[in-house]
């Protein structure tokens, strides 16, 4: 069995008409241990004007957000493009 890998996994977006609620556990767990629970999973970006958050393993998750807001400025904040260049990397 391999080293325990670092999680932090729940991200949870809900839209109804003008309204969104955007949302994080803040969990960050080592195999079944609890590390950390008040991580900081939503954030905004570019000044605010984009609210992002990533799931998944925390390292990766962090990497996630730093590479999306550098395609957002790439891309001219261009929200679908700097998404679509994000998963094709």
């Amino acid at each position: 069995m391999g080293e325990p890998v670092f999680h932090g996994t729940t991200i949870l977006a809900v839209r109804r008409g003008a309204q969104l609620v955007f949302c994080g556990d803040g969990q960050v767990s080592l195999g079944n241990s609890i590390m950390k629970g008040s991580a900081v999973k939503v954030r905004t970006l570019l000044d605010g004007e984009i609210l992002t958050g990533f799931a998944g393993a925390t390292a990766d998750a962090f990497t996630l957000v730093e590479k999306f807001e550098a395609k957002l400025k790439t891309f001219n904040k261009n929200l679908v493009r700097a998404s679509v260049e994000l998963a094709k990397e």
